[in-house]
Parts: structure tokens; C-alpha cells; sequence
């Protein structure tokens, strides 16, 4: 007691604990300041009005986005307000025609009725039923794959994925190209970093050796690159990750269920069955056009992401109907039917034919529905994309932001469920527009 009695009578300590009141209270006032003015030194600036100037330049520039309101379900052909008018839809990622399949509908309408509506939960809480682990299963036999991880949407698997798997000993190699999404989730790991040139080997290779005093190496790309449409150059990829024992991640949004002889995706297209480590993929475009992506690969890395994965521990799960719907669609692909497949790639190849040889400037591989026609001016690709709907005929221009400055193009994908009658008008009233505006 003396000891203690001794130091906190001490002058020293006094003197410590005037000042650090005092300093306390200096503290406070800047906090009071600091919440009782605006957040900026100069002038405050008036939300509304510094957003408007922004959307003011973005119709300027020619980029703003309108959104065409369908008043009917997704297919081949769709009304649209304001008159209900019927136009031929070559703007949705229907690849093989299945968002208003009856056995689809159907076996979404049965998931409901046995399972309900939606489950108010994430899944390691009281969010996972019998239906979402099937259809994981099969989604991995599919992929032939270990086991799968559902996420509400492949925006989030991809989200979810760099993070939980890489840390600072880590490096990932990316293709400069990737979708927002790969970007936005490497962003969010603490590997470090790397980017190579749109499909050029040379560039990999370079970034594979600089990066050879790394733990886990990740070389990060697309399997189709959305806005062109063309296809990684996998076997290349995969050969020169093994030369410098780096590993393999694919997004296969653009290709899973319609790319390849029965549609397995780039893997198969490319002949690189085995090689690649982790693969991510939606069921919200070939695979029903719903909603929710997943995760399939090695054992470990499923389980890890269970535990770590931030969008899969706070997102709700996928909903039965979905699930249900999912797991119907993964029975007609399994049944190895390719008649679909085959379909989409015979309009594709059709529809490709018929633009080149009207003249017009397209982007993308000979067999992948992508089918972008190069405007390069974003006015113009809107004005494109109007005169197009005046013929009845669906199509968006894509511009700034979504597609770097310059490179302003209409972006058409092909479906199995157009009949040859809708390629020959489509690109009719393409070659009509063409003439019109000087494009070809």
C-alpha cells in the first residue's frame, strides 16, 4: 500500500495526469469541430447538384444507359414498352434458349411448392437444404470437379474467392481484359499483384517469372471475355503455369453449358481437361438466365471458402426455385443432349457469315455467340441501336465505361432458340442500318 500510495502521490504523476486531461479535452473540441462543420474546408458542394453535373456529362458524352423496360418473359422474341411492340431479342445471354423452357418453369414451380419460397438465412445457419447440396454435387460432376461452393451470383464467388485463398506470400496474375468482377475481388486480397497483356503469352511469362519468390501463384482469366467475345488461349495458359508451378483460375460465365462439343466450357473447348485448379460460373445466363454463381474445385479450397468467403457467410442463399430449376437444367446437360449446343453454333456461325460478308467489322471466335459489330463512336452506337429497334430487332450499343474509350460497338449474342428466319432478319435490318449511317 505504501508503494502505491508513494507513486500516485507523486509530482511526476500529477504533472502526467494534468496533461493528459488537458489533452483529452483538446481532443473532444476537434471532434465537436470536426462534426458540427461541413465535411469539406472550402464551400460545401450540393449532392444533388454535383451528381447531376456527372449525369449531365455522361449524356453529353453519349454513354448514358436507359433501360428498355420487357413486358414479357425472356426469349427469342419479347414485347417492350411503351406500346408493347414484339422485337427479336439479340441482346440477352439466353445462349441455349432455356429461361422459358417449360421443364425449367416447371421444376422451378415444384421447388417452390416442396421447399418454399426463400430460407431468411445464410447457409451455415439454418440456410442449406438437401436441393442446394445436389445441386452442388452437381455442378462439381459437371465441371469434374471435387466439390462446389452456391453464391448468390458469380459477381460474388468472384468477390469471395482471391481473399479467402491468397494472402501477402501470394501473387495473382491477371489479364488485363478480366471482367469488373475478377477486378473488384482482386482488389480485395492482400496477394500481390500482376497483369499481363490481353492474351499475350509473352506478357504472362514475364510476370510468372517476376513473381517465381511467391508462395501460391494464381494466373486469373475469363475463359471468354465478354465484350469480344474471344476465347483464352488456355492450352498456352495452362502450359506455362506448369513451367513455373503457378496455378490455374477460369471464369466461365460466357461459356459454361454452350462452349465446347458438349458444353463444358473453354476447358474442353481448348483440350485441357485436369489442368486448371479452380473454376467459377454463373446460373443466371446459358444456365436458365436466374440468378446465382458458384465455385467448383479442389476439396480444400470449397471448404475454405465456407469458412472464409465473406459474400457466402453474409449473403442470403439461393432460393429453392432457383435451385430447383438449376439442378433440372444440369439434368438436360448431363443427359449428353447436345442438340442446343449444336444449335447455337450453327446460328452463330451463321449470323458471323452473313455481317462479314455485308462488310461490317466483328470481333470475337468464329464458334462463341458473342458477336460484338465494332462502331467505335458511342453516339453512334446508340443511334445504331435505336434505328435497330424501329425495326423490331433488340440490340444495345456498349460504350464507356463498359468497353474502354473508343471502342463503342453494338454487342450481339446469338440463342438456340432463334430460328434461321430470325438471323436473316436480324441481319437484314443490321445491313439496312449499316447503309443508313455510313458503317458499311
Amino acid at each position: 500500500m505504501a508503494f502505491f500510495s508513494l507513486v500516485n502521490n507523486s509530482p511526476l504523476l500529477r504533472t502526467r495526469v494534468a496533461f493528459q486531461r488537458n489533452l483529452s479535452s483538446q481532443v473532444y473540441k476537434l471532434h465537436l469541430r470536426a462534426f458540427s462543420q461541413p465535411a469539406f474546408c472550402s464551400e460545401s458542394v450540393d449532392l444533388r447538384t454535383s451528381i447531376g453535373s456527372q449525369l449531365q456529362e455522361i449524356k453529353t458524352q453519349g454513354t448514358y444507359k436507359l433501360e428498355r423496360v420487357i413486358t414479357s418473359p425472356q426469349t427469342s422474341s419479347v414485347t417492350v414498352e411503351p406500346d408493347n411492340a414484339e422485337v427479336l431479342n439479340f441482346c440477352a445471354n439466353n445462349y441455349l434458349g432455356l429461361c422459358d423452357h417449360p421443364e425449367v418453369v416447371s421444376a422451378a414451380k415444384r421447388a417452390i411448392d416442396e421447399y418454399g419460397f426463400g430460407l431468411a438465412s445464410v447457409r451455415f445457419i439454418c440456410g442449406t437444404q438437401d436441393i442446394h447440396k445436389k445441386l452442388e454435387k452437381s455442378i462439381s460432376d459437371f465441371h469434374q470437379m471435387d466439390d462446389a461452393i452456391l453464391y448468390p451470383s458469380c459477381f460474388d464467388a468472384n468477390a469471395g474467392l482471391f481473399e479467402a485463398i491468397l494472402g501477402p506470400n501470394d501473387a495473382v496474375i491477371s489479364d488485363e481484359l478480366n471482367h469488373a468482377s475478377i477486378i473488384d475481388g482482386i482488389r480485395l486480397c492482400k496477394a500481390d499483384r500482376y497483369r499481363y497483356k490481353h492474351l499475350d503469352m509473352s506478357s504472362l511469362e514475364e510476370c510468372l517469372v517476376k513473381s517465381q519468390d511467391k508462395n501460391i501463384r494464381l494466373v486469373v482469366t475469363d475463359g471468354v471475355f465478354s465484350m469480344d467475345g474471344d476465347i483464352a488461349p488456355l492450352r498456352d495458359i495452362c502450359s506455362l503455369a506448369e513451367k513455373y508451378k503457378a496455378y490455374v483460375f477460369i471464369d466461365e460465365c460466357h461459356a459454361t453449358g454452350f462452349v465446347g462439343a458438349t458444353g463444358r466450357g473453354t476447358i474442353e473447348h481448348c483440350g485441357v481437361d485436369g489442368r486448371v485448379a479452380i473454376i467459377n460460373s454463373t446460373l443466371g445466363k446459358a444456365l436458365g438466365g436466374g440468378t446465382g454463381g458458384y465455385t467448383t474445385g479442389p476439396q480444400e479450397v470449397i471448404d475454405l471458402l465456407r469458412q472464409k468467403s465473406r459474400p457466402y457467410l453474409f449473403s442470403n442463399t439461393v432460393t429453392p426455385s432457383v435451385v430447383g430449376a438449376s439442378l433440372k437444367v444440369f439434368e438436360m446437360l448431363q443427359d449428353g443432349n447436345t442438340v442446343l449446343v449444336d444449335k447455337v453454333r450453327k446460328n452463330t456461325h451463321m449470323f458471323r457469315d452473313k455481317l462479314s460478308s455485308a462488310g461490317f467489322d466483328i470481333r470475337g471466335c468464329y464458334d462463341h455467340p458473342i458477336v460484338p459489330i465494332m462502331l467505335r463512336d458511342a453516339k453512334l452506337a446508340s443511334e445504331f441501336a435505336s434505328r435497330m429497334l424501329s425495326r423490331n430487332i433488340y440490340v444495345i450499343g456498349f460504350s464507356y465505361p463498359v468497353v474502354p474509350m473508343g471502342q463503342a460497338r453494338i454487342r450481339t449474342q446469338i440463342s438456340a432458340a432463334h430460328s434461321e428466319k430470325d438471323i436473316d432478319k436480324a441481319t437484314s435490318a443490321f445491313y439496312e442500318v449499316g447503309k443508313e449511317l455510313g458503317v458499311i
